[in-house]
């Protein structure tokens, strides 16, 4: 998985704000439209957790969510409509109309 550079300021700069949390975790559960849908939350790194790094800004992804977006982008959009952090996930086959939920 790749963490783009705004996506890693982005995370240092939370991490600094949030105290305990020292990464951005992202796991893939069930639910939404499509079936499938993204969490992502400040965290700490876990037992069998991967990481993924860029600079300091640290990614964990759990072993059962990295079968899902294994190959992904992870990027920070601060426009005012649509910010937030994207997964630019090349295994989605089809997503639903508010693209809030994916099948792979």
């Amino acid at each position: 998985m790749n963490i783009s550079d705004k996506a890693a300021e982005r995370i240092i700069g939370l991490v600094e704000e949030a105290g305990p949390a020292n990464g951005l975790r992202i796991r893939v559960t069930g639910g939404g439209c499509s079936g499938l849908q993204y969490r992502i939350q400040l965290d700490e790194e876990k037992k069998g957790d991967k990481v993924f790094e860029n600079g300091s800004a640290k990614l964990y992804v759990d072993r059962r969510s990295f079968l899902y977006v294994n190959g992904s982008t992870v990027d920070f959009s601060d426009d005012l409509v649509n910010a937030g952090f994207k997964v630019e996930n090349p295994n989605v086959k089809s997503s639903c109309g508010c693209g809030e939920s994916f099948v792979v």
